[in-house]
């Protein structure tokens, strides 16, 4: 029995959920968000809350009972707060600046890096050792970073790289004569 999907997602005020077929479509003050369930669960709108139940006892039905009450939790998170992740820039001479709609990052290779900031995210650089990706889409938020992070992940002995904010960067010891 799934203790996640047993619990109803609550709709906080200002917000509006409305089923059509497997769809949940989720409206709120900072825009509409959708998600598409599989045919093993059942979705219902009630006294302000989304309940998500299986249809059936088959694994696959348990396995997206969860998931899709966490998918319905995040369409609600996501057009109430928005998510967020914040990143930052060590190493002598790395910085980022945007520009327009692109964010440039100098990271110590022969060439300026040109990131552009895709739709539906919004991606600002506060100075020029941070970056802050914000939007409404959890998944893209997440992966807009994670591709920002690519471009030059931290290494382990002087920790020179971009990393999470949150991130711990297990540090290894150099090399002793």
């Amino acid at each position: 029995m799934s203790r996640i999907g047993k619990k109803p997602v609550a709709l906080p005020s200002g917000v509006e959920a409305s089923v059509s077929g497997q769809t949940v479509s989720v409206k709120g003050p900072k825009g509409t968000r959708e998600f598409t369930a599989t045919d093993d669960v059942t979705i219902t709108v009630a006294d302000g809350a989304v309940s998500i139940e299986p249809r059936g006892k088959s694994k696959r039905a348990r396995q997206q009972w969860g998931m899709s009450r966490t998918m319905v939790a995040n369409l609600v998170t996501g057009v109430t707060e928005g998510f967020k992740k914040e990143l930052e820039i060590n190493g002598v001479g790395y910085r980022a600046a945007m520009e327009g709609n692109n964010l440039k990052l100098n990271l110590g290779l022969s060439h300026d890096v040109i990131f552009q900031v895709p739709e539906g995210v919004t991606v600002t650089a506060p100075k020029q050792t941070s970056v802050i990706v914000e939007g409404i889409d959890e998944q893209l938020v997440g992966q807009v970073a994670a591709n920002i992070r690519a471009w030059r992940k931290p290494e382990p002995y002087k920790g020179k790289g971009i990393k999470y904010v949150d991130e711990y960067i297990f540090r290894k010891e150099g090399k002793k004569k």
